[in-house]
């Protein structure tokens, strides 16, 4: 056995909640969520972590700007806190290089990130996920037991395939599904009544919002924004589905 893996268990001690955020596809902004959300939970007085985990497309450091920051070795590595949100991301060893893996390699730099890492105590650590459920996704549902998934998806029919071929496999490995949440709402396209079809919770609905890009960098103007707006009102929105 991976001497790893017990290492990694204990780094999560001190974590009470772990939600990764995943979804079919990528593009369909399951890494601005990952950060709107952790920067909107410590906003509201909980201790979050962040971990990008989306080794194929890293970008959680581009949302929190966090270009020009390192973690620091103590006894393993201690993430940097932007925003008051503590930040771990393969990017700090590959900078803007490609990381040109198999998945294999993939799967093994997952669990070195994840046995090195210092969270110390939080209240929430949010991951997030490549898209599909793939070796790393795999690696996570084994690792930790208080994992729960928190899907994107988007009105798309291309991208609703995919989600239900993710929400599937979740189901059949029974995995905890904290809910669905459908990014980039226009008008009246709502895809609840599907999800509550194939029987998971639907979180809710973050409306399109044309100015987030220019938001983007900087976690004081993100926010601001009716992208954050509706985070928040999805964390407050009922007693049953309370994060």
């Amino acid at each position: 056995m991976d001497p790893r893996i017990n290492v990694i268990n204990k780094r999560l001690a001190g974590v009470k909640k772990i939600i990764a955020v995943s979804g079919g596809k990528g593009g369909i902004g399951k890494s601005t969520f990952s950060a709107v959300l952790a920067l909107t939970l410590s906003k509201a007085g909980y201790k979050v972590g962040l971990m990008d985990l989306d080794f194929w497309g890293p970008s959680g450091h581009v949302l929190l700007g966090a270009q020009g920051i390192s973690p620091v070795e103590d006894k393993g590595i201690v993430p940097p806190q932007i925003n008051g949100v503590k930040f771990m991301s393969i990017i700090y060893y590959t900078e803007d290089k490609t990381l040109a893996l198999r998945r294999a390699g993939f799967d093994q730099a997952a669990i070195e990130l994840l046995a090195v890492t210092q969270w110390g105590a939080l209240d929430y650590l949010i991951m997030d996920m490549p898209p599909g459920v793939g070796d790393v996704t795999l690696d996570v549902i084994r690792f930790m037991e208080k994992v729960k998934f928190c899907i994107i998806t988007t009105h798309s029919k291309v991208v609703m395939e995919t989600v239900k071929k993710t929400l599937n496999i979740l189901k059949q490995l029974k995995i905890p599904i904290f809910g669905v949440v459908q990014n980039m709402k226009e008008k009246n396209l709502s895809v609840e009544m599907q999800i509550k079809r194939l029987h998971v919770p639907f979180w809710g609905k973050i409306d399109f919002d044309a100015e987030l890009e220019g938001a983007i960098g900087d976690p004081k103007k993100l926010l601001e924004t009716k992208f954050s707006k509706n985070v928040n009102k999805l964390i407050h929105k009922d007693s049953r589905n309370h994060i």
